[in-house]
């Protein structure tokens, strides 16, 4: 699954996360000064935000940009003579693309949030006549939101054009590895299925929760700070009263409370998704041998085998009424949530619209990160189900074991 698109994937992996971890260490040390020494200066330290797209083109930006080039460059020159592999342009440049552009997609995350706290403090101050604003004020802040959003929404259309060769140069990897193996692979149960579909889904859902899981440390690593310091207005909470870092400790414990309750009501379902894989494969198999011999696909033959389906399918249908119960649940009362925190300081009269707005925003894109497992787990499960499937591959071409649950029953 890894070996056939990445040079020797777990140091490989290793390797990332430690260089990752270097790189990030060494620009908040001191390397983002260092764009100073060509004229590329970060942003001084009490300067009020660039607000609209303009920022992406600002000095600390252009910095920024030539950092990482130089980090990545450096990484894929060291696989590049290390472990010589014919995927790494697209292994790990275009890793590499796809991790910058999902940092600028937090970017512009983090430019609306700077533009709605001036601009909705605007509206509180046309509405209550506090200040006089004009009607082409109004519009020139409309105007901003509208350049950010085009900008943000041409970044996600490009990176998802990017995404989608990524995925099938990933999948054209396993499927040329497999098919080199095909002899030992043939007789494995539901084998076609495996390579034709299984891969395809196997990469497309990887990168999607490795995209996700990048974006939410990105999120927290851009959102935690701005929460703290937006947060000081709110240093109360219900029930709990005074708390330091009240909104931050919050988003934690909520995100870890679904995260719990999420995995212990939804941990039968891989298993029940990779048996529903195996009934949807022995009937299908049967199908295609009917094309082209009139002896096989017999109307009970296909019948019993249906009927397998049908009860894998009404057991899964069953445990997913509770698990989605619960799941919409807490995700509806986590709409709710933030609002009830700012409950005192609001009553108070702590918080300016624009302010509230920015905080609202700041937690939810915290909350998010840290509800990663939360908003990912059926698509974990789907995952869990297919590399199961998979691994049955990687058993057989290096004579391994069959895992447990491919020799128990379907259904």
């Amino acid at each position: 699954m890894f070996t056939s698109f990445f040079p020797r994937p777990k140091w490989f992996f290793l390797s990332a996360g430690l260089w990752i971890a270097i790189a990030v260490g060494l620009w908040y040390i001191g390397g983002r000064q260092l764009g100073a020494l060509i004229g590329l200066p970060p942003a001084a330290e009490n300067a009020p935000p660039i607000i609209g797209l303009q920022v992406f083109i600002s000095r600390p930006f252009l910095w920024f940009y030539i950092y990482y080039a130089v980090f990545l460059g450096a990484f894929a020159a060291f696989w590049r003579i290390v472990s010589p592999h014919p995927w790494w342009r697209w292994s790990i440049l275009g890793s590499g693309l796809i991790i910058l552009a999902t940092y600028l997609d937090v970017q512009f995350d983090v430019t609306l949030n700077n533009w709605r706290g001036p601009f909705y403090d605007m509206i509180q101050a046309a509405l209550s006549h506090t200040a006089k604003v004009t009607l082409s004020q109004f519009y020139a802040g409309a105007l901003s939101f509208l350049w950010i959003a085009l900008g943000g929404i041409t970044l996600a259309v490009l990176n998802l054009f990017f995404i989608n060769h990524y995925v099938f140069r990933w999948r054209k990897a396993m499927n040329q590895y497999y098919v080199e193996h095909w002899q030992k692979l043939r007789n494995v149960e539901g084998a076609a299925q495996r390579v034709q579909e299984d891969t395809m889904r196997f990469s497309t859902i990887t990168e999607d929760l490795g995209v996700s899981l990048v974006k939410s440390v990105m999120t927290l690593i851009a959102f935690l700070p701005l929460l703290n310091r937006l947060s000081k207005s709110v240093t109360e909470l219900p029930i709990l009263g005074t708390v330091p870092h009240a909104l931050v400790i919050a988003a934690l414990l909520w995100a870890l409370f679904g995260t719990v309750f999420l995995a212990s009501i939804g941990i039968k379902l891989p298993g029940l998704n990779f048996k529903n894989q195996r009934v949807e494969a022995a009937y299908r198999k049967e199908l295609v041998y009917g094309e082209d011999n009139a002896d096989r696909a017999a109307p009970l033959t296909l019948g019993e085998l249906f009927g397998n389906v049908q009860k894998n399918y009404f057991r899964m249908y069953f445990h997913y009424v509770y698990f989605n119960v619960g799941r919409y649940l807490y995700l509806q009362a986590d709409v709710i949530f933030p609002l009830l925190l700012l409950g005192p300081a609001i009553v108070a009269g702590r918080l300016t619209l624009g302010l509230m707005q920015q905080i609202l925003t700041a937690f939810v894109q915290v909350g998010s990160s840290f509800q990663y497992l939360v908003n990912s787990w059926t698509t974990f499960i789907e995952l869990i189900s297919i590399y199961k499937r998979l691994h049955a591959f990687e058993a057989v071409i290096y004579e391994k074991p069959l895992d447990t649950i491919e020799s128990q029953p379907a259904v």
